[in-house]
């Protein structure tokens, strides 16, 4: 399993700033962090992925460095890959983090 071990230890640090516990999951061919249960963030190969309310989709889909998650060679609902140089900041990455918690939040009716 190929992902960037380096972005997951920066992930992992970035939870720090949280008071919710997340879990770590293989998937994807990568690893996906969670929140009880649900997908807030993963990494597949040098790629970001982060799960978006279908409302804010289209916003963050126009965003520099960020394109459809087509992990099965379509569109996948909710989903989205960030390239590296979208997250090359800690706040930028914190930012992409938050978003795929309110996602699993949504999802839990939190």
């Amino acid at each position: 399993m190929a992902f960037d071990e380096r972005l997951a230890n920066r992930i992992r640090e970035q939870f720090t700033f949280f008071p919710e516990t997340f879990t770590e999951k293989k998937m994807f061919g990568g690893i996906c962090f969670m929140f009880e249960g649900k997908m807030v963030v993963g990494i597949v190969k040098e790629d970001l992925m982060v799960r978006v309310k279908s409302e804010k989709m289209e916003e963050n889909l126009a965003k520099d460095f960020v394109r459809p998650m087509d992990f099965t060679k379509k569109p996948m609902k909710e989903f989205i890959y960030v390239s590296a140089e979208g997250f090359e900041t800690e706040l930028e990455l914190l930012q992409w983090i938050e978003l795929g918690l309110e996602h699993a939040k949504h999802k839990l009716n939190h």
